[in-house]
């Protein structure tokens, strides 16, 4: 799998600071907003070329990493 550092890439100069797909000005976003709406990942990566398939696989699976957590924290708070 990719490093994050290339993957992910935030600059102030690039959309304002918003993660992007390193390389590229395409937010990591568009690529949850696409698979959210029922897009498959083939669509996501038609529309945007710029977008490596390792890339958006590997930011999937970082994005699903960070929500478990995010859900594992929850459940350990309301369980305190």
């Amino acid at each position: 799998m990719k490093l994050l550092s290339n993957v992910i890439h935030c600059d102030p100069d690039i959309m304002g600071g918003i993660p992007v797909f390193v390389g590229t000005r395409v937010p990591i976003k568009t690529l949850r907003d696409y698979l959210e709406a029922g897009d498959s990942l083939n669509i996501f990566l038609d529309h945007f070329p710029s977008v490596s398939r390792e890339q958006a696989i590997a930011t999937r699976f970082l994005t699903e990493m960070k929500d478990e957590q995010m859900r594992e924290a929850r459940l350990k708070a309301t369980s305190d």
